[in-house]
């Protein structure tokens, strides 16, 4: 497993991470306690960050994830988690929630810190907000030693383009901008870089785009998207070889790309895709994937507010 450096934290975080989303039985309903064992499975592998929510299976993610740390020595793995969302529609970015939303979370987590506190996907929320009650309140929690770092997460680009000169933030969470369908990631680089801000890269598979099962119902992605992603995914099967693999091996391979988030609630797969991370990746088959998924490069879709989403290719 490779290390970098995530931003000017001085935190040394594994090129792979574990997003615990999946513990939620967000995706599809799960057993504890194997659930507990991918975890484990995790951090045996080599993997030494994982991510979480409250407002995944609605506090369910962090209740198993507490049980599957609460034997472990807590300097083994870095811990992040979110405030602010707790429901599809459920926002709270005031300064007195996300206070109560962390002491909620320690108690779940079996922990007393977390070494980043998120606030989760801001672009549903006017700026006024973020900018007046919801960084003042992780500033003054990571003067009480309550969390290390802080950051944002969210998914339309141009949300951070807007933000992040207005505002110190130690990392921030973009998921599906650094995968085979999309690298628009990129071009928020030299931003981060220059202002030493950690990136943590999520959803190496586009939220299921890339699967030969189809995207899932929920999924907002355009029908033209969806289908160019099966057709790669078909590609890769046709020729004995899973997408995930090409996929996860593909986002972490960039060195600009400090760690990208993958979740699961299977231990076997959290093993395969830690030992992935090391093998070579097929080139000729990536490039042919590329090639295939050309005409639908960096198509996204709407989350959010209108400003947010200026000028997005959908």
């Amino acid at each position: 497993m490779k290390y970098r450096s995530l931003g000017r934290t001085g935190l040394n975080v594994s090129a792979l991470s574990f997003g615990a989303s999946s513990l939620g039985s967000v995706f599809r309903e799960t057993n504890e306690s194997e659930a507990i064992r991918t975890v484990h499975e995790a951090l045996d592998a080599g993997i030494n960050y994982i991510d979480v929510s409250p407002y995944y299976g609605l506090t369910k993610a962090e209740t198993v994830l507490g049980k599957a740390i609460k034997e472990l020595p807590r300097d083994r793995f870095l811990l992040s988690t979110k405030a602010g969302r707790y429901g599809v529609d459920q926002f709270d970015f005031s300064a007195k929630r996300i206070t109560a939303s962390l002491e909620e979370s320690f108690s779940r987590l079996n922990t007393d810190y977390v070494d980043i506190l998120y606030l989760h996907d801001i672009e549903f929320v006017s700026s006024g907000i973020i900018l007046e009650e919801a960084i003042p309140a992780l500033e003054r929690l990571k003067a009480e030693g309550k969390i290390r770092f802080y950051g944002i997460c969210g998914l339309p680009i141009p949300l951070f383009e807007t933000l992040l000169p207005q505002i110190e933030v130690d990392a921030i969470i973009s998921y599906c901008h650094y995968s085979l369908n999309d690298t628009a990631l990129l071009g928020l680089l030299p931003l981060l870089e220059s202002k030493g801000i950690g990136l943590v890269n999520a959803s190496p598979l586009s939220m299921g785009l890339l699967s030969t099962r189809g995207t899932p119902d929920w999924h907002l992605a355009s029908p033209e998207l969806k289908a160019a992603c099966l057709q790669a995914a078909e590609l890769c099967a046709s020729r004995g070889y899973d997408i995930a693999k090409l996929a996860v091996q593909y986002s972490t391979s960039n060195e600009r790309i400090p760690t990208t988030l993958v979740s699961t609630a299977n231990p076997d797969n959290i093993r395969n895709n830690a030992a992935w991370t090391d093998e070579p990746i097929d080139e000729e088959l990536l490039k042919d994937v590329l090639d295939l998924l050309a005409p639908v490069h960096d198509r996204t879709w709407v989350s959010g507010r209108p400003e947010y989403n200026v000028g997005i290719q959908v």
